[in-house]
């Protein structure tokens, strides 16, 4: 069983930057696509960013060109670099690993952009 845990969340302006960190652990079995998704209050969880085993990425719409994923696959850490944060980027970020039905997630990082 694989296991994540996230870090790197908090309360930041807006315009500021934070780095999110998703460490695996557990029965990991070579390089698997990891990524984040998002929730915010009242609203469904949304995909944010996703990189493959190859080293593809893929962005959300709303944070191209501001958000960057990454990946250390000796760590089996992904890490998701926020810059230019809107108040609009306040949620739950969550870290995912895999593919579904087989997919894990982590137990969410509270990320806040407020003044």
């Amino acid at each position: 069983q694989v296991q994540l845990v996230e870090s790197g969340g908090g309360l930041v302006q807006p315009g500021g930057s934070l780095r999110l960190s998703c460490a695996a652990s557990g029965s990991i079995f070579g390089i698997n696509a990891m990524g984040w998704h998002r929730q915010a209050p009242g609203k469904e969880r949304e995909f944010v960013a996703v990189v493959r085993s190859g080293g593809s990425t893929n962005y959300a719409d709303s944070v191209k060109g501001r958000f960057t994923i990454s990946r250390d696959n000796a760590k089996n850490t992904v890490y998701l670099q926020m810059n230019s944060l809107k108040p609009e980027d306040t949620a739950v970020y969550y870290c995912y690993r895999g593919y579904p039905p087989s997919r894990t997630w982590g137990q969410g990082t509270q990320v806040t952009v407020s003044s």
